[in-house]
C-alpha cells in the first residue's frame, strides 16, 4: 500500500493561493471609485447578459472578477443575507461592513478547507453613505481577508498599472464624466479606448431620491460621460484616408496597385 504524499501546510497554503491568483488575473478588470456624489463602477465586459457588477441592497453594490459561476453564487448568498437582516430587524442594519463581514468568514473557510478548490474570485463592497464622508470600499480576497480602501479600487487583469493610471488623474471632488473617462482611459490602456459595447457601467447615486441608490448606465447616458473622445480617432482616420491618396495619385507613373497599397498595409 503505497503512503500519500506529504507536503507542508505553508507549502499548501502557497499553491491554493497561486491557483486562485493566476485565475482572477485572468479576467476582464474591474474599477469601483468615488466621485462627488457616490460611487461608480466601472468594468470590461463584452457581455450584455452576465453582469460583474450589480445591486445587493438599498445603498450597496457589488462587483467582482474571476469565475462567474462563483461570484455569482456570492451575489446570490449576499442578498439573501441582506434581504433576511432587513427583514428581522431593520433596513438601516444592513450595512457593507457586516456584509463584508460575511463574505471574509466564508471565503476564508472555502480557502483553508483542504477538500475543495479556493475560489477563482475577488469581490468589492461598496456601501453609499448620506455624505462623502460615509462612502465605504470593502475589497475582499480569495482567502477572505478584506481591505478597506480609501480612494478606489481596481481588480483584475494588470491591476497595478491600471492603479498606477487612475492614480494620475483621481480626485473625489470629480464629476460622474471625468470618473468615468478616467477609469475607462486606466482601463484602455495604450491601446485604442474601449467601445461602448465592452463597457459596464453603473453607480451608486446619492442623488436619487428613491430609497435604492443603485442605477445603472447605458446607451445615450453612457455617451454623454464618455464624451467627444468617442469622435477623435474617426475624425483621425478620415483625415489621414483623404490625404493620402492625393499624393500618390499625382505621380503618374505609379500604377493602380501601387496607390491601394498603404491603405492596405494601415
Amino acid at each position: 500500500m503505497s503512503m500519500p504524499v506529504y507536503v507542508a501546510p505553508e507549502q499548501q497554503m502557497k499553491d491554493r493561493a497561486d491557483f486562485a491568483r493566476k485565475g482572477i488575473a485572468r479576467g476582464r478588470s474591474v474599477v469601483v471609485m468615488r466621485y462627488a456624489d457616490g460611487i461608480c463602477f466601472v468594468a470590461e465586459n463584452r457581455s450584455q447578459a452576465l453582469h460583474k457588477v450589480s445591486e445587493i441592497y438599498d445603498r450597496i453594490g457589488f462587483a467582482a472578477v474571476g469565475r462567474y459561476n462563483e461570484f455569482e453564487n456570492l451575489r446570490i448568498a449576499g442578498i439573501r443575507h441582506a434581504d433576511m437582516r432587513g427583514y428581522s430587524y431593520d433596513r438601516a442594519d444592513v450595512t457593507g461592513r457586516g456584509l463584508a463581514n460575511a463574505y471574509a468568514q466564508l471565503l476564508g473557510t472555502i480557502f483553508s478547507s483542504g477538500a475543495e478548490k479556493p475560489y477563482e474570485v475577488e469581490i468589492v463592497v461598496a456601501e453609499l453613505g448620506a455624505t462623502a464622508a460615509g462612502d465605504q470600499i470593502y475589497r475582499l480576497t480569495y482567502d477572505g481577508s478584506v481591505g478597506d480602501e480609501e480612494h478606489f479600487a481596481v481588480m483584475g487583469g494588470n491591476a497595478d498599472e491600471i492603479a498606477k493610471r487612475i492614480a494620475t488623474h483621481y480626485a473625489d471632488d470629480a464629476s460622474l464624466a471625468d470618473a468615468v473617462r478616467n477609469a475607462v482611459a486606466a482601463l484602455s490602456g495604450e491601446g485604442d479606448r474601449l467601445s461602448m459595447e465592452s463597457l459596464e457601467v453603473a453607480v451608486l447615486d446619492r442623488t436619487r431620491t428613491q430609497p435604492r441608490k443603485f442605477r445603472r448606465v447605458r446607451g445615450s447616458q453612457l455617451a454623454d460621460l464618455l464624451g467627444p473622445v468617442a469622435e477623435e480617432s474617426p475624425d483621425a482616420d478620415s483625415t489621414e484616408t483623404n490625404e493620402e491618396p492625393s499624393v500618390d495619385t499625382a505621380t503618374s507613373s505609379q500604377p493602380q496597385a501601387d496607390v491601394e497599397n498603404p491603405e492596405d498595409g494601415e
